[in-house]
Formats: structure tokens, C-alpha cells, sequence
């Protein structure tokens, strides 16, 4: 290392100015804060004594370690502040004219050895070192929002950056407490580039009126476990800012995937900007509130479409996990269930199964013994599809394969009651061919469990051009009797969930089939910087790679997007046996039991 980076200036001091600020300052560094804008300075230390007096009564600084980080930042107008620093970091707005401008200034201030580092997240790294005295010196030092929370911090060089400027700034990062990750220059690096496509793809979904934005957030909350819906987090970010990033990102990479949405423009162009104008993809309170108020866009309450049929037994068709976790979800909330397998045994099995699901619960606590007898009281194994001749909703959890579904349907066609509702479970196959297989496709829907059913909230509710008001109206009203969330969408290949996540996973495999990015530093970025409950790889093999390699086929099949097709290194692993933790290797080894 070849300097101490003990005095640092941040020039621009907007929020994450300030807030990469106030990281340095509670370290122990000598600060100097520069903006043009004197009120934005003021702000900057404002922000900073109420961020501190927080932490105070938190107990997280005395009051003394208070007073020493508000006297070691300092603000100023002018750059010629920033002489004596040994790295500078620019946090100005995104473009590379202002940037540049920012650099050829402190050529001429700083001394020969100071690191000059830019905060961008979509321009190029190398061009703004390309126009500097000091290519050498200049590298990206990406915090994410808000900065002193946040423990990512992607360190990006270009092939003009030298080693020493690298380790310094890394070993920085380490000692302000972050999780640095080293990348190389491309738009979005490794945390960004991943989150942008996808939040453009479900802006994309938006626009095609497919489904709401309510339901389009909800379903990625609950069926990914991320902590914002993608349009609540576009209105965050700044829609502005959001298209900045993707224009940049096509220009460099001409993927379709990453062509800005035209709803983007348009909610721009028209200053509809998202919290900071108080509108975006939602309404707020005012200005910089998070506050959602109701507004045209906002549904009404439920209860003014068609009553539902009554539901009184439910059959599940299946033996496997899932057709197991949704048997315990319809019993728990009091519904007689039927649970037919091919053959008694197998279906004795998926009850024993169950048991053991509800003694779990028993012995944590959640469950009392007298509610998991009743439970399983409530559950009749069977061993044909006849004993479903009096429920009044089908739902099929068997394999994901369109001739099963199709022969299992027609049966239950013949076996089901009249007004009998039939539900698919499928996650990728279009539900308007599993329901032509009956003479009722009215009566048909898609009901998209996510497993383990029992644990996930979500229900994605998939509605056919045939199928009928009341029976949709029906699977809402179920949903929420056994405490899941519906979400309504159309039928087409990966319904909301997986249409959104699985090119997400994909483009992750992409960038380590270049050689951007190891697999840990971006199963790291995506959990640090995105707030992902889990990295892209660890989904990818608990996913399991031959089920997320058929969810990309199917959705490269439907839309046809080249961006979409499997990355060739998933098909590579699925073809040699490597399918992820059931097999005991992935993307990486596990251990087998």
C-alpha cells in the first residue's frame, strides 16, 4: 500500500456525497467536502450532526467519537480544498462532461500521487481516466445508497489503472468496514449491471399492462424475498437516473434487455421522476416523501368483481414436495383434503411427509399437537384420481411436462363434478393448453404455489383468455383463507416471478462465462449491494440448474429476445450431471449427505 489515505476529499455532496462523507469521518479520516452549491454544503453537514446524534442515542458512538467526526469534516466551495488530499472521490451528476471538467481541474491541484477515484455507476471508467494527467491514478470506487449502511463497495479499475491504486483504495474500503469487490470497467459493473436489466425488464412488464405495479412488486417481495418491489425501487433510485444507467449499458452492450423501457422516457421527460418529485411509477405524499398515497392507478377494493364458487374440499394431484406443502397449506386453514397419488403407497408416503412437516412445526412452537392431529386429520391419502369426485377444487402438482399435465387434466374431467374448479400449479407451461385438454376450460386456472408451499406467501394467479369470472374470483378468495397473497397475470411463459428472475441468473452466469467477475465477489454484490437473500449461483443450485436451465428455454422459446437464450456455460453443467446441491455440485461442490 502505498499511501495511508488519511485525508480524503468528496466532491459533490448530495446524498451519497454525504453519506460517503460521513463513512470516512466516523473512521477516523480528515474529510473535506466540496460543492459548488453552498446550501448543498450546509445540508451535507446538517445531515451529518442528525446522523450522528442518532447513533449517539442508539448507542452506537459516544458523544465524544460525535464531536471528533464533525471536526474532521470540513466544506468548501472551490476545488483548490482538495490539494492537500491523498484521494478524491467525485460524486457529481452522471456525465462525462461534468466528470471530466471535475478531473482536468484537480490535475492541476492535487499532488503527482493522489488517487483520483469516481463514484459513477454507469459511465466508463477508463474513458474519464483516458483524459487525465494521471491515467494510473483513476479508478471507480462505486459505494451504494445509503452509503454508510450499505457494505458494498465495488473498487473498479481499468487497464490504465495501476496495482498499487487498486490495493490502496481496496484496503481502504476494508477499513471503513465495507466488503470491497474488485471489478472491471464495463456500465454497471457487477451489482448494477445484474439489478438494471431486471428493473428495466419489470418497467417493461409494466408497460405491457401484463400486471399491476402493485402486483409486480408484491410478487418479487414475496416470491424472491427481496425488500423492494422493482418499481417502488425505480421510483427510489430516480427514474432519471434508472434510464441514465440503461442508456449507458446498451451503448456498450446493444442487449436488448437493456434498451430503456419507453415508459422510462416518458415518466422522465414529463419530471415524473419517482420519490424525489413526489410521482414516478407511484404517487407519494410530497417531494422526497416514501409515504404512497392512493391515486387513478390504485385498485380498488376487492369484492365488486364476481362472487366466487364455494370451496369447501380441495384435491391435490402429486406425491412430490410441492403437491405435499400445498396439501398441508388447504388442511391447516380447514379445508378437507384428498390427496391422490399414482398408487396407495406413494400417496401414503406425501401424507407421511406432511406428518413429519407438522411436527416440525410442533417442536418449534407453531404449532400445538391437538391443531397438527386435526390437521392431518383433515388429509385423505388416495391412491387414483376418482376419490376426487366430489371436491370442489383440482389443483395438480405433478411434472412439469405438458403431455402429463394435459393426460391428467382430461382425467380429471371425467372425474370432477360439474363447477368443479381444476388448477394447474405449472411455473412455464402455458395454461391455455393444459385447459383445452378438458371440455371445461373455463373452469380452468393457473395457481403458481412457490416452494416450500407451506413458508412462501405468494400465489401467482394465472388467468386464460378462457377462463371464467367466477372461477378466477374463486382461487382469490381461497388464496386468502389460506393466507397467501394472490397476484394476477396473463398467461405466458414465466408468468411475473420467474420472467423476471431467471434472465437475471442468466446474465449472472454470462459475466462469469467472460471472466468479469468470480462467482463469489458476485454472489457477494448481488446480497451487499442489492439486498438479494441470496447470491445468483447459491439460488442457481438450489434451483437446481436443469429446472432454471428449462425455464430459460421456455422463456427464450416465447419471446424470442437473443439475450434470453440459456448462457451456453448452464447447458454445459446440466449436460455433464452438475445440477446443483441435489447432486452435489453446481456452480460449486457441496458435501453429500
Amino acid at each position: 500500500m502505498d499511501t495511508p489515505l488519511s485525508t480524503i476529499a468528496v466532491v459533490g455532496l448530495g446524498t451519497m456525497g454525504t453519506g460517503i462523507a460521513e463513512v470516512l469521518a466516523r473512521s477516523g479520516r480528515e474529510v473535506i467536502g466540496i460543492d459548488v452549491d453552498e446550501a448543498a454544503a450546509r445540508q451535507a453537514v446538517a445531515s451529518l450532526e442528525a446522523s450522528t446524534a442518532r447513533a449517539v442515542e442508539r448507542g452506537r458512538i459516544t458523544e465524544e467519537e460525535r464531536r471528533d467526526a464533525l471536526a474532521r469534516f470540513r466544506t468548501f466551495s472551490d476545488l483548490q480544498a482538495a490539494a492537500d488530499a491523498e484521494l478524491v472521490v467525485e460524486v457529481v451528476p452522471e456525465s462525462y462532461e461534468i466528470k471530466q471538467q471535475v478531473f482536468r481541474e484537480l490535475d492541476a491541484i492535487v499532488s503527482p500521487t493522489t488517487i483520483l477515484a469516481t463514484g459513477t455507476n454507469a459511465l466508463s471508467v477508463t474513458r474519464l481516466a483516458a483524459e487525465s494527467q494521471r491515467p494510473e491514478r483513476v479508478l471507480g470506487l462505486h459505494f451504494f445508497n445509503p452509503a454508510p449502511a450499505m457494505k458494498l463497495v465495488e473498487v473498479v479499475s481499468s487497464v490504465l489503472t495501476a496495482p498499487p491504486a487498486v490495493e490502496a483504495v481496496t484496503e481502504l474500503a476494508r477499513l471503513l468496514g465495507k466488503e470491497p469487490v474488485s471489478v472491471g470497467d464495463r456500465p454497471g459493473f457487477v451489482a448494477d449491471g445484474l439489478l438494471f436489466g431486471y428493473l428495466n425488464q419489470a418497467a417493461a412488464m409494466y408497460e405491457a399492462n401484463y400486471a399491476t405495479r402493485e402486483d409486480i412488486d408484491a410478487a418479487m417481495k414475496l416470491g424472491c424475498g427481496l425488500p423492494m418491489g422493482p418499481l417502488a425501487l425505480l421510483d427510489l433510485i430516480g427514474i432519471d437516473t434508472a434510464r441514465t444507467v440503461l442508456e449507458a449499458m446498451y451503448s456498450a452492450s446493444h442487449d436488448r434487455l437493456h434498451a430503456p423501457a419507453p415508459v422510462l422516457g416518458q415518466l422522465a421527460a414529463a419530471g415524473l421522476t419517482g420519490r424525489k418529485a413526489g410521482r414516478g411509477f407511484y404517487t407519494y405524499a410530497g417531494p422526497g416523501s416514501q409515504t404512497v398515497v392512493p391515486d387513478a392507478l390504485t385498485p380498488a377494493p376487492r369484492g365488486e368483481e364476481a362472487a366466487g364458487r364455494t370451496v369447501r374440499s380441495v384435491g391435490v394431484a402429486g406425491s412430490g414436495t410441492m403437491a405435499s406443502g400445498i396439501a398441508e397449506v388447504f388442511a391447516k386453514a380447514g379445508y378437507g383434503v384428498v390427496l391422490a397419488a399414482r398408487g396407495q403407497e406413494k400417496a401414503d408416503l406425501a401424507k407421511a411427509r406432511i406428518a413429519k412437516s407438522l411436527d416440525r412445526s410442533v417442536a418449534k412452537g407453531r404449532l400445538t399437537e391437538q391443531v397438527r392431529d386435526e390437521t392431518l386429520a383433515r388429509i385423505t391419502a388416495a391412491a387414483s384420481l376418482d376419490a376426487f369426485a366430489e371436491v370442489d377444487l383440482a389443483v395438480e402438482a405433478v411434472a412439469e411436462d405438458l403431455a402429463v399435465k394435459q393426460q391428467l387434466f382430461a382425467t380429471l374431467d371425467k372425474v370432477c363434478r360439474p363447477g368443479a374448479v381444476l388448477a394447474t400449479t405449472t411455473s412455464s407451461l402455458p395454461v391455455v393448453a393444459i385447459a383445452r385438454a378438458t371440455g371445461r376450460p373455463e373452469d380452468v386456472v393457473g395457481m403458481h404455489f412457490f416452494n416450500p408451499a407451506p413458508a412462501m406467501k405468494l400465489v401467482e394467479v394465472v388467468r386464460t383468455v378462457l377462463t371464467a369470472d367466477d372461477v378466477h374470483a374463486t382461487v382469490h378468495e381461497v388464496c386468502l383463507k389460506v393466507r397467501k397473497h394472490p397476484v394476477d397475470c396473463g398467461d405466458r411463459a414465466g408468468f411475473i416471478v420467474n420472467a423476471l428472475l431467471f434472465p437475471y441468473l442468466n446474465n449472472a452466469i454470462k459475466m462469469v462465462e467472460e471472466h468479469y467477475a468470480s462467482l463469489d465477489d458476485i454472489d457477494a454484490a448481488m446480497k451487499l449491494g442489492g439486498g438479494y437473500p441470496m447470491g445468483p449461483f447459491e439460488l442457481l443450485d438450489v434451483v437446481g440448474l436443469d429446472v432454471s436451465l428449462a425455464i430459460e428455454k421456455v422463456l427464450h422459446s416465447e419471446f424470442r429476445d437473443p439475450g434470453l437464450a440459456p448462457a451456453p456455460l448452464l447447458e454445459h453443467l446440466v449436460a455433464a450431471g452438475c445440477l446443483g446441491r441435489k447432486t452435489g455440485r453446481g456452480f460449486r461442490e457441496y458435501a453429500r449427505r
